[in-house]
């Protein structure tokens, strides 16, 4: 397998950063093994089939947000999103191990199975990913979302590859070129006419907007990161094994908030959401992501997380009966403009 090397590194890490509803899963914002800058061209078919695919991921992470919030009408969101980790993160070490037992390392695009061991500093940057892109970032993405709207988290979180661009630059002392920066700027307008303008100063809505930027912050440092062990090790396999440290810390401190809960009681609703959270936003979603980068690259791929916003939106409005005025249309504009530019390759 190829590695990405030299300048263009910190490129393709920020244009394979999606904006993840909860996991990411996107918690899964990240670079992969394989070098993708120059994929093997699939077939017309298989193409077609890679494209639905992608249509089907936005919808399930477009939906996500509103299917998660109206959960949070019967159940405490730390309890609902404690499960919904611990069940993600079984079925992903199932897969990873079932992959490696049954021999089939090209299943789902090889994206389950890495062949390298993993060393001791690995292990070590490993629980640190759980900590910062896990544990913290999943606390204050979750408590963002409880106390916002969908439209707000959703061109937030939609940001966090100019975010990443940026940070990536700044450690490396890279320069990033001027479309960058005016990505960046652009990004930061958007955002800033979604929360900051007509803001009440203590309000419940913008305590939420700036633990969901705070979210992306934290899923930056995990992205750039993860770089390292992605450049030799299967995106699942980081992500699953980091989810695992994740999950240590963070169901402890959940754990009161969980045996709190009426599990007999909720009704099919929550448990459909719980599932839905757990098994098509992370599970599913997640390796079609990685499936499609590692056969149309990363540039196509990306494209399709444009849409997430969108979606999600658009669901919240009909299934939330969130408003959506003008203020909120012109900064999504911005925030996916400002994205777009983010994703232009450097000459």
């Amino acid at each position: 397998m190829g590695q990405r090397v030299g300048p263009r590194l910190a490129e393709d890490l920020q244009r394979e950063a999606r904006p993840d509803p909860l996991a990411h899963t996107p918690c899964l914002r990240v670079s992969v093994v394989k070098d993708v800058s120059a994929p093997s061209v699939p077939s017309p078919r298989r193409s077609l089939h890679i494209d639905a695919l992608l249509l089907l991921m936005v919808l399930i992470w477009g939906a996500n947000y509103s299917i998660v919030k109206s959960a949070f009408r019967e159940i405490d969101p730390q309890a609902f999103n404690a499960v919904r980790m611990a069940l993600a993160t079984t079925l992903f070490l199932i897969a990873m191990a079932a992959v490696r037992v049954s021999g089939r390392t090209s299943f789902a695009g090889g994206v389950f199975y890495t062949p390298a061991p993993f060393t001791r500093r690995d292990w070590l940057t490993l629980a640190w990913l759980g900590l910062v892109g896990h544990f913290a970032y999943q606390v204050l993405f979750i408590g963002g979302l409880s106390r916002t709207t969908v439209a707000n988290s959703s061109l937030i979180i939609a940001a966090s590859p100019v975010i990443i661009a940026v940070g990536s630059a700044m450690l490396r002392h890279e320069r990033i070129g001027r479309l960058h920066w005016a990505g960046a700027a652009l990004s930061m307008a958007g955002i800033y006419l979604v929360v900051g303008r007509g803001a009440a100063i203590g309000g419940r809505g913008l305590t939420g907007d700036l633990m969901m930027f705070a979210a992306v912050m934290c899923w930056a440092a995990y992205t750039i990161g993860a770089e390292p062990l992605m450049e030799r090790h299967s995106p699942v396999a980081v992500t699953g094994l980091s989810l695992v440290f994740g999950v240590l810390l963070y169901v402890p401190t959940a754990l009161p908030r969980i045996v709190a809960v009426d599990w007999t009681a909720l009704s099919g609703h929550t448990l459909g959401a719980l599932l839905y959270a757990a098994v098509l936003a992370m599970c599913v979603a997640y390796t079609i992501w990685y499936t499609a980068v590692r056969e149309i690259g990363s540039a196509r791929t990306s494209v399709y997380s444009n849409l997430i916003p969108i979606v999600a939106m658009i669901t919240a409005v009909v299934f939330l009966g969130e408003s959506l005025g003008a203020r909120q249309l012109a900064g999504a504009a911005l925030v996916l403009a400002g994205v777009a530019l983010t994703r232009v390759r450097r000459a």
